[in-house]
């Protein structure tokens, strides 16, 4: 198993898996959330995105050290206390995700999978031209957005605070020793 490994230019930390998935994600939420028409395109996207969820669940399991859930999945005491010694410009640099980040994750693979069940859905004779369904795929569409926000901006925030591009990390898999 690959774990982070120093190089010249830093520590590899975000294995080729972790940061395919990522940049696929991001790019068919955005195609699927923007391309509404034509249909087939946006299910397409739905699909890929769905794709991308299991197949980033399964690597927290069985992938790298900072890919793993049990690595950067956080206890609410931590969460709450990283968040408190944020508040007091004392949070410290963690080397993969820091607890936010790492709720965030959560947060994002579970809005993702359940924006795709209900598209999927909707495509069931059962469910069939369901307002309510159609509805609630939408609110989670948009609250998953919101959450992409809050995603950048602490990636900004981080990058900013620790003096590290964290884009360029999740692009390389390198961050600073």
């Amino acid at each position: 198993m690959i774990e982070a490994q120093e190089t010249v230019d830093g520590v590899r930390v975000w294995d080729p898996v972790v940061r395919l998935f990522h940049w696929t994600l991001a790019t068919a939420f955005f195609g699927a959330f923007f391309l509404d028409d034509p249909r087939d395109l946006h299910q397409a996207l739905g699909y890929v995105a769905a794709g991308a969820v299991a197949v980033r669940v399964a690597w927290g399991f069985i992938g790298t050290r900072h890919a793993r859930f049990a690595g950067f999945v956080p206890r609410p005491a931590t969460f709450f206390g990283y968040f408190r010694d944020m508040a007091m410009g004392r949070e410290r640099r963690y080397l993969g995700h820091n607890p936010a980040g790492g709720a965030m994750v959560v947060a994002l693979l579970m809005m993702v999978t359940l924006l795709g069940l209900t598209g999927w859905m909707m495509g069931l004779d059962a469910y069939w031209g369901a307002t309510w369904l159609e509805e609630l795929h939408e609110t989670i569409a948009n609250l998953a957005l919101g959450l992409v926000g809050l995603h950048v901006a602490g990636v900004l925030w981080e990058s900013r605070r620790h003096g590290e591009n964290l884009v360029a990390a999740m692009i390389t898999g390198l961050k600073r020793r």
